[in-house]
């Protein structure tokens, strides 16, 4: 049966839209995401005149292009920042900075809330997520993918009678937050893939696993490998 012209200019549409929606949705997040931005690094230029870096001698808004050049000035200063957190002294004054901060009324509480997460993802801090799990959550026969924090309870063993691990369950897109769940430790599947492939596979509602190779499979890439490096050296 053949389409009408409405049914066929509907199909056009429908596939048109799932062309078009990821790209201007995209270019949305990127235009709001340094609009955000730009908000805070413009007072970066505190030091230059009005005049010279917003529109219609000082009164509008800012150029874009010196908006570009703060937020290109805010990441060279957090890098800096960076590189000096290494040395003993400016690592003593930020954990002073960091002290006085938690010890402000209502600002120490959303201050710790951000710094624990970003702990929490940061690389570098390898004792927070441990290992990508798998458990059954939120009811039996379902599985739910969440991060190993830590193995040992004492009291909850102790009460309980079982040894249980804490794994975090995060939300979808959004992995900041989520549900902390103790189960017993012989419940959970250890996985293979990495804490940033597990976040990845997360934050994109699924559609980015990582390649898996079984023990048998990583062994026969390997050898493959190997030889055809040998080859390689004796050519």
């Amino acid at each position: 049966m053949r389409k009408g012209p409405l049914a066929r200019w509907r199909a056009n549409f429908v596939t048109g839209l799932a062309i078009v929606l990821p790209a201007v949705i995209s270019i949305a997040l990127v235009a709001w995401l340094f609009g955000t931005v730009s908000n805070i690094t413009d007072t970066l230029l505190f030091f230059l005149p009005r005049e010279w870096t917003h529109k219609n001698d000082g009164l509008g808004p800012m150029h874009w292009y010196w908006s570009l050049a703060a937020l290109l000035l805010a990441v060279l200063l957090i890098g800096l920042i960076g590189g000096l957190a290494r040395h003993y002294v400016v690592k003593k004054l930020i954990e002073l900075v960091d002290f006085a901060l938690l010890k402000v009324p209502l600002l120490n509480k959303i201050y710790g809330t951000v710094k624990q997460v970003n702990e929490a993802f940061s690389p570098n801090k390898k004792s927070s997520f441990r290992q990508v799990v798998l458990v059954e959550f939120p009811r039996p026969g379902q599985y739910s993918m969440g991060f190993l924090t830590a193995e040992q309870h004492q009291e909850v063993q102790a009460r309980i009678k079982e040894k249980v691990v804490s794994v975090f369950v995060p939300t979808t897109p959004n992995p900041t937050s989520g549900f902390l769940v103790l189960v017993p430790e012989e419940d959970v599947t250890r996985l293979e893939m990495s804490v940033a492939d597990g976040i990845k596979f997360i934050i994109s509602l699924g559609t980015l696993a990582p390649e898996y190779l079984s023990s048998s499979e990583g062994t026969r890439v390997a050898l493959h490998e190997s030889k055809a490096g040998a080859l390689k050296k004796a050519s």
